[in-house]
């Protein structure tokens, strides 16, 4: 494996970073540039249709991310509402050892800042709230929960972790994280 510099992995690292810290209206491809140590050629390489794109490519990015450690709750655990619960405890310790920093809820950071900016985003932050929901729908209906019944449950843990995760930012606090960790039993079972 080369020790090179991968240009388009540090771009993505960097507007990732960028857009989660300043949000992507206030984050400029000159910066993204800059700060990634990349060519500027590089970037309009990888990513010819600009921002927009790259911005696509961060939020599937953390769509697989946030769904890929789900998934590992979901497959580790007896339930999934101790699965849920171990994921939104894993976020207030993550919370807890980076002082807050660098953790910031996806329908914060995109989904209100660029759904109305572009229907393509718009598109794109759905399907990400769509596929961790269904991470969860799958593992109730695993469990024996009704099709419709799961889908419900989902939406409402997907939200209750969204916000906590808001609220504990806010309050530089892990107790709303802990306390959506300590209720979503109750929703999901």
């Amino acid at each position: 494996m080369s020790n090179r510099h991968n240009a388009r992995e540090a771009i993505v690292d960097t507007a990732s970073r960028l857009f989660f810290t300043q949000g992507y209206h206030a984050t400029g491809l000159n910066q993204i540039i800059k700060d990634s140590e990349s060519p500027k050629g590089s970037l309009y390489y990888y990513f010819p249709d600009g921002k927009e794109e790259l911005a696509l490519t961060c939020i599937h990015r953390t769509s697989e991310e946030v769904a890929g450690s789900l998934r590992y709750y979901m497959e580790s655990e007896g339930s999934a509402a101790l699965a849920v619960q171990k994921f939104i405890l894993s976020m207030a310790e993550t919370a807890e050892t980076s002082s807050f920093e660098g953790l910031v809820p996806f329908s914060f950071w995109v989904a209100a800042e660029t759904s109305c900016v572009s229907d393509e985003l718009r598109s794109a932050c759905q399907c990400v709230f769509k596929d961790w929901q269904n991470v969860i729908v799958q593992r109730l209906i695993g469990d024996g929960v009704e099709e419709e019944a799961a889908e419900r449950k989902a939406v409402v843990a997907v939200s209750l972790f969204e916000g906590a995760l808001l609220l504990a930012l806010t309050s530089k606090s892990t107790y709303p994280l802990v306390a959506a960790a300590e209720s979503v039993q109750a929703i999901l079972e």
